[in-house]
């Protein structure tokens, strides 16, 4: 039974609590637009979730083709006549520019309703980015208004069999062969790499030149279109589908480029620069996908709660006798799961809005604020989001193990999140080997003082104490890094998951903080929650990180 109603009236009340504006899309507007894409998702996409999960994909190994669930086939028409390909594209370019925080709500509802289906849609708008930032005015010109028009879809093609993160190692081949490159290599993991949604497929791939220096700074990236502007096949194809835990209906394929036509985007050896124009986007929606899961599995196990009825309150003042039992929701157990769920869900969501709003932004400011959350937004959100999966899960009981109630596919399908666009780990590696001691601490240590600021304006006791003693964690564990990790990167990599929850929970908190000061009394029994039962984990987080790596590296290889 798929249950969900999408969050528009929580984003359009963090959309004040963090003062956002725009000249283009104004507070009717944004209502207007956030509820159309609600009435788009709950009517079209949510009752082709399960069908998608149940039917799958299949490949045509003589043809390459990919055949995905007949309802997608529809529900892409839909989607484009909708305009939604061109939301954040630039206007100059047939797209309808609208504001990164308005394009992160919208892809929150739409993985809710149908992960698999969005998938597809999500990776285009990442490739043209990076089309948009290092592409000539004539590929610009060329590429995008297609991409835009939702007529093209884009893929990210780079990891290989023998490698996964470390993208220096890539075999994949360019050789010049007139105004082209002639590209050979093989691709795995490759999301919608083949499919018949839209007239072709640009794979932007990463390659090496023949003279290629060594490592990741050998990297070339080209546009490879399945079909060229002559309208014949291009040599790239499809040899073969992963068979996957979840997202059954998206299809995630093995790329064969053998021989084929791709042209330069952007310089040779900078493939990598551009390749995170697209990561970082996408990155931000994995984490987005992460709560989005969350969210539709929480709304299925509450209206399950409300219904059923099993055992008497422990308090005989909440019995009702109508019945024989009354309904879990009056178990503490049962009450405790759902609030951890959604008091985490809410903070997760305005942390989104929180960074949204910088998103684009040409303030230096604000874009290295964005870079030094990206990786906490990525792996926190989607740590957290399988984890309150399954907490859905648990107070629903068997009725949530089983189909009918669909929670086990939203915890199959989110689970590729803490894997997809560089696992949690590496996620963490970025945050303290590179985030971190950027400018001497100078973006953390600002975040800390903003975080600060803030709890000393609250005048609600808990929350501020609660805050305040969680930035004190904070900038502890970040000299110790900053000491520890210079003289040894050992200790800091041992430790840069904990670092990662540290900073991830006090985050929360701040924006709990940011929350009841604009909204008032209306959720602080939620947010106390949040701050007694789970912000407290942030002593746990430091004392794990001051122990460094001597229980991690001190255990012998032969005791694993």
């Amino acid at each position: 039974m798929d249950i969900y109603r999408a969050p528009v009236e929580q984003y359009l009340k963090l959309l004040k609590v963090f003062g956002f504006k725009d000249v283009q899309y104004d507070a009717e507007l944004q209502k207007s637009l956030l509820e159309n894409v609600a009435k788009f998702v709950e009517e079209e996409l949510l009752p082709a979730n399960k069908i998608g999960d149940e039917q799958g994909c299949s490949l045509d190994t003589s043809s390459g083709k990919v055949k995905l669930p007949p309802a997608f086939l529809e529900l892409y028409k839909k989607y484009v006549a909708q305009g939604y390909p061109a939301m954040g594209g630039a206007i100059e370019y047939g797209g309808q520019s609208l504001p990164p925080v308005l394009v992160l709500a919208i892809a929150e509802f739409m993985a809710s309703a149908n992960m698999a289906f969005s998938l597809g849609p999500m990776l285009t708008p990442a490739a043209c980015q990076a089309i948009e930032f290092a592409g000539t005015d004539e590929q610009k010109s060329f590429y995008l208004p297609k991409m835009y028009a939702g007529t093209w879809s884009g893929t990210m093609c780079l990891t290989e069999a023998h490698c996964g993160t470390d993208l220096g190692l890539i075999k994949t081949k360019a050789v010049a062969d007139g105004d082209a490159f002639k590209i050979t290599g093989n691709k795995i993991w490759i999301t919608y790499g083949e499919h018949e949604l839209t007239d072709n497929i640009v794979h932007l791939v990463l390659a090496k030149l023949p003279d290629a220096p060594e490592g990741s700074k050998g990297i070339s990236m080209f546009l490879v279109p399945k079909y060229l502007s002559d309208g014949s096949h291009n040599h790239v194809r499809c040899t073969g589908l992963e068979k996957k835990l979840g997202q059954h209906a998206s299809p995630t394929c093995f790329m064969q480029f053998d021989g084929a036509t791709g042209y330069l985007l952007g310089e040779p050896n900078k493939g990598m620069k551009n390749m995170f124009v697209m990561m970082n986007e996408a990155r931000i929606g994995v984490g987005v996908s992460g709560l989005a899961m969350a969210e539709i599995a929480y709304q299925t196990a509450l209206s399950f709660c409300r219904d059923r009825r099993q055992s008497r309150a422990l308090d005989p003042t909440r019995h009702d006798s109508s019945y024989n039992a009354d309904c879990i929701l009056v178990h503490p157990d049962v009450r405790r799961q759902l609030l951890e769920i959604k008091s985490t869900n809410l903070a997760m969501r305005a942390l989104v809005v929180y960074a949204g709003t910088m998103l684009g932004s040409h303030d230096t400011k604000d874009a290295d604020r964005v870079a030094l959350l990206t990786p906490i937004i990525k792996s926190y959100l989607s740590e957290r989001g399988c984890e309150n999966i399954g907490h859905a899960m648990q107070v629903i009981g068997g009725s949530g193990y089983v189909k009918d109630w669909r929670i086990e596919q939203y915890y199959r399908d989110a689970r590729i999140s803490m894997i997809y666009e560089g696992t949690n780990g590496i996620q963490a590696l970025d945050l303290v080997g590179r985030k971190l001691v950027k400018d001497g601490g100078a973006s953390m240590r600002s975040l800390i003082a903003e975080m600060r600021a803030t709890a000393e304006t609250c005048h609600e006791k808990a929350f501020k104490e609660g805050l305040l003693a969680a930035c004190d964690d904070v900038q502890r564990a970040s000299v110790w890094l900053m000491q520890k990790g210079m003289a040894d990167p050992e200790e800091a990599a041992a430790v840069a998951t904990e670092y990662l929850k540290l900073v991830s929970l006090t985050l929360l908190a701040f924006m709990w903080v940011k929350m009841i000061q604009y909204e008032g009394t209306g959720n602080v029994s939620l947010g106390l929650y949040f701050i007694h039962h789970i912000l407290p984990d942030t002593r746990a987080c430091l004392d794990r990180i001051l122990c460094g790596k001597s229980y991690i590296d001190g255990v012998d290889d032969a005791d694993f």
